[in-house]
């Protein structure tokens, strides 16, 4: 296979991110969990208030795999940080270098920015990718516990938060 192009995500790769999204909702046996759409990934990515960037690995012009990051920020380091959300490689490709060009390109990013340091989840039971990241340099930091608070939970948090300015 030839070596795929690794660009950055443009607008006309919206509805080929979407699916390889639901595509790695699948693997990951989280289909119930997406509620993404394509607007949202257009807001997302090249709204007016866009948070997120994303890089698309091509063959041609076939989109291939994509990975979606945004910035972070570490209290300790003092530095701006990358995060990524998703890298996926659709499973034809897998094992030809393309996850790995993908996370070079990332590498390059968060260097060229200065940033500190590159933080990205991995389940537990994702033993393929554990040893492929960890083969790349990476850590899997085994004492820390993802926290997550999703919609209903941030609504009901925010609700119990006490006004601005009073006391706890």
């Amino acid at each position: 296979m030839p070596e795929a192009t690794i660009r950055p995500a443009a607008e006309s790769d919206v509805p080929a991110i979407q699916e390889m999204i639901r595509e790695l909702a699948e693997f990951e046996k989280l289909s119930d969990q997406v509620t993404s759409t394509d607007a949202d990934l257009q807001a997302a990515l090249f709204g007016e208030s866009s948070c997120a960037e994303a890089l698309v690995a091509a063959e041609g012009d076939r989109p291939i795999g994509y990975a979606l990051f945004f910035t972070n920020y570490s209290t300790f380091n003092g530095r701006p940080g990358l995060y990524l959300e998703d890298v996926y490689v659709r499973p034809a490709h897998r094992g030809t270098g393309v996850g790995k060009q993908l996370l070079k390109q990332l590498a390059a990013i968060a260097a060229e920015r200065d940033y500190g340091r590159m933080d990205w989840s991995v389940l537990d039971w994702n033993q393929r990718a554990i040893d492929f990241y960890e083969s790349h340099g990476a850590s899997v930091l085994q004492e820390w516990r993802f926290v997550r608070t999703e919609r209903e939970g941030i609504q009901r948090l925010a609700g119990q938060a006490a006004p601005s300015g009073d006391q706890p």
